[in-house]
């Protein structure tokens, strides 16, 4: 058992000499040797079992002593050692915590004092006009803020003053920057700053001052690349030269690409260099590319020179270089819009309309760009100019051919008359070479005959495929020369014209479909005459389409014949352009037709004189429409069309007087023979419209045809002899419905009419029940 004193010390939690691992340690050696005496005592057990028994008895009161004593050892290890392991624990954890509480505040003590030593710095660096040096402290001071933020122990009303004071400081070295650049680079503009005004243009100076009155640090830099570092620390250079950039571009570089007469002159004078504009006597509408490109090299080359080429600053060593920087940022801003200014004003009217010119214009304009750019370095990469863009440039659409199918495509439809013979008045295309001829299978004229079994008078007319006599815009004939006229140049060309004027060519044709109906489209719906037009003219360009591509396809370049050298995939979109647009004409025409129709009080009560003048005056109006389409369309579409087109809007105005009269309930004789008079103008009056031809005595053949063209015709004849015949002579056409009049009425129409027409009466009832 422990003593008191032990006891008392144990709870007190200090333990003096005899502390735990000597307590442990010393059962453990008792354990040892009470291991030693229970082995000699078993190993005794069956020779010495009696004597042995009180001693094992003792040994066991030892083991059991023993025992209570680790228990209650394990016990005070888990009550008042763990206890205190927990205290010295938890007091560790405090202290690191405060430690680590007082090391952030003192880092956020050393951010502030290194924000406010940047600051004044700052102030200092602005006031002495150190701009580089100034806007360096401010970029420290913003990282520092940046630490302070991130840190997110500090108070936020000590954040929101540190962030307002750094905007503006910022702001205030901008203001000064800004004052700065204006007094550096001085643009002097006339009241009007019109740039299309030559004389605006001669009034207008840019001064760019190169004193060298500022030393900073160790080297010393012009004032235009102090200000122009400053600016790009700050990251405000890239917005500062765009501005530059735009102007430089509005008021300098493109009136010199654009005015053949405006020439730049360069002025030295102590301090300042001066760009300014002369006017020059030239006959030239347009500036030729060399003059273009001298005149821009001389501006940018001085602005490379005393501007773009910077020295590099001691401090931004781990910057990449200004000059190249500097370059590549107003490049980005210039030139864009500058290659369009001088594609739209120079290159476009420089470029040759024949392909044999072609490598001298390379030669002259394809260097000149890209010397400028390799001495000036102030554009990184053009791929504008380059030789075989050029080559593009020109090959995709030259000048002539752009102003060529934009004047036909806007111009007025003259039209000419064209026939079957008509052909497309072009060269004769070059024979190819023998060895160039394909190898075809002859075949002796007798095997011909035998294969194809076609006797000589059976043999095909020359013209049957041939475009019927129609009238075409004048336009469409030359757009078509035009398109024969670029194939046939091809067919001389390199490798790359020929592949581009091929597609310059179905460029030519996209454009017609997609542009023509568009630009046209109000006249195409109100005007019928130009309607017409519109569609021979697609079947004009389809029936050319056919065979365009294979009439030069042998005389093409190599590159150009694997098949694909064809326009017969654009046909159905030109048929279907021109069928569109004349049916949409053919639906307004109807609609008129039907509304003209409408006034005619349908046909009923003739007797009263108001009605029967309505019924009169519509169908005098109908065939009055159909006249003047006759002699809009005559000579102008296809017979055949124009025929069929004349017959579908006779048929439409037949089929409705037909159908308003079948369906009258009661028909009197005064009311039928009225009825039989109008339908009498209109049978005597309606073949006259059939006349496309503008020979009258051409026409009478097609007159005659009328049936063919109006399948209504005959049945309007039936409903005429109706309206005068008597009840036998309706039975008797009737024929027990194989008659003429079964053929253009049905049973239930007749009986109708029979019922409006005649009394009822004991024969109008024998009638009734004939017709079945």
């Amino acid at each position: 058992m422990a003593s008191f004193v032990t006891e008392v010390l144990a709870h007190s939690g200090r333990l003096e000499k005899e502390d735990l691992g000597t307590r442990i340690s010393r059962l453990t050696r008792r354990v040892e040797e009470i291991k030693g005496e229970v082995c000699t005592m078993i190993s005794k057990k069956y020779s010495e079992f009696l004597p042995s028994m009180q001693s094992a008895q003792d040994l066991v009161t030892q083991v059991d002593k023993l025992s209570e004593d680790i228990d209650l050892l394990k016990s005070r290890i888990e009550s008042e050692v763990r206890r205190d392991l927990h205290v010295s624990t938890a007091e560790f954890t405090d202290l690191k915590q405060q430690l680590e509480r007082d090391s952030v505040v003192l880092s956020l003590l050393k951010q502030l004092q290194q924000f406010s030593a940047a600051i004044e710095e700052y102030n200092c660096a602005l006031t002495e006009k150190k701009y580089v040096t100034a806007a360096q402290c401010l970029e420290e001071a913003q990282k520092c803020l940046k630490l302070l933020k991130s840190r997110k122990c500090l108070d936020l009303k000590m954040l929101k003053s540190l962030s307002m004071e750094l905007t503006i400081q910022k702001q205030n070295i901008l203001y000064h920057l800004g004052e700065e650049w204006q007094k550096l680079i001085v643009w002097k503009f006339p009241p009007s700053k019109d740039t299309s005004n030559l004389e605006s243009c001669l009034q207008t100076e840019l001064h760019l001052c190169i004193e060298q009155s500022q030393k900073e640090e160790k080297t010393p830099v012009p004032p235009i690349s102090s200000v122009l570092l400053a600016f790009s620390i700050l990251g405000e250079l890239q917005m500062k030269l765009k501005s530059f950039g735009q102007m430089l571009l509005k008021y300098i570089l493109r009136p010199l690409a654009s005015c053949p007469s405006l020439h730049a002159i360069i002025e030295s004078q102590p301090n300042i260099i001066i760009i300014r504009f002369e006017s020059v006597m030239t006959d030239l509408e347009h500036p030729s590319p060399s003059e273009v490109f001298a005149k821009i090299r001389l501006v940018l080359e001085m602005l490379q020179k005393q501007l773009l080429d910077l020295p590099l600053d001691t401090d931004l060593e781990n910057e990449k270089t200004p000059k190249i920087v500097l370059a590549e940022m107003l490049g980005d801003v210039v030139w864009e819009d500058l290659s369009e200014c001088l594609i739209k004003n120079c290159l476009v009217y420089s470029i040759p309309t024949n392909s044999s010119k072609l490598q001298q214009y390379e030669e002259v304009s394809a260097d000149a760009p890209q010397k400028v750019i390799r001495d000036c370095r102030c554009l990184s990469v053009s791929v504008l100019f380059s030789r075989g863009n050029l080559n593009g440039l020109f090959l995709r659409l030259s000048q002539y051919i752009l102003l060529m199918v934009n004047n036909l495509m806007t111009t007025e439809h003259k039209t000419r008359l064209i026939t079957p013979d008509s052909k497309i008045s072009v060269p004769d295309l070059p024979h190819p070479e023998k060895d160039e001829k394909p190898e075809v299978q002859k075949m002796s004229t007798t095997q011909y005959n035998e294969v194809v079994n076609l006797e000589p008078e059976n043999t095909l007319d020359q013209h049957s495929f041939s475009l019927p006599t129609c009238r075409i815009s004048e336009s469409v004939k030359q757009l078509m020369e035009l398109a024969y006229q670029t194939l046939l140049e091809a067919t001389t060309s390199s490798d790359q014209c020929a592949v581009q004027l091929f597609y310059s060519v179905r460029n030519i044709f996209h454009l017609f479909h997609d542009v023509v109906p568009t630009y046209h489209k109000e006249n195409l719906q109100k005007l019928p005459q130009l309607a017409a037009i519109h569609h021979n003219n697609c079947m004009y360009i389809a029936h050319h389409l056919l065979t365009l591509g294979h009439q030069f396809r042998s005389r093409f370049a190599p590159i150009l014949c694997d098949g694909t050298t064809t326009f017969v995939d654009l046909v159905p979109g030109f048929r279907r352009l021109g069928t569109e647009c004349f049916l949409g004409q053919m639906r307004a025409q109807k609609g008129e037709l039907l509304e003209r129709l409408s006034s005619a009080r349908n046909f009923s009560n003739m007797d009263d004189e108001e009605n029967y003048s309505a019924a009169s005056k519509a169908v005098r109006q109908v065939l009055h429409q159909l006249k003047r389409l006759g002699i809009v369309w005559q000579d102008v579409l296809p017979v055949n069309i124009y025929c069929k087109a004349m017959g579908t809007l006779l048929n439409t105005a037949i089929s409705e007087i037909i159908g308003r009269i079948t369906a009258l309930e009661d028909i009197s004789t005064e009311d039928a023979d009225r009825l039989y008079s109008l339908c009498k103008t209109v049978m005597d009056e309606g073949p006259q419209v059939f006349a496309p031809l503008s020979e009258e005595s051409k026409n009478k053949k097609y007159q005659e045809e009328v049936p063919v063209f109006v399948p209504k015709w005959m049945p309007f004849k039936e409903l005429m002899m109706m309206l005068q015949a008597s009840l036998q002579e309706i039975g008797d056409r009737w024929a027990d419905g194989k008659g003429p009049l079964a053929a253009a009425f049905s049973s239930s129409e007749v009986r109708a009419l029979i019922r409006a027409l005649f009394q009822n009466t004991e024969r109008r009832a024998a009638a009734l029940a004939k017709i079945k």
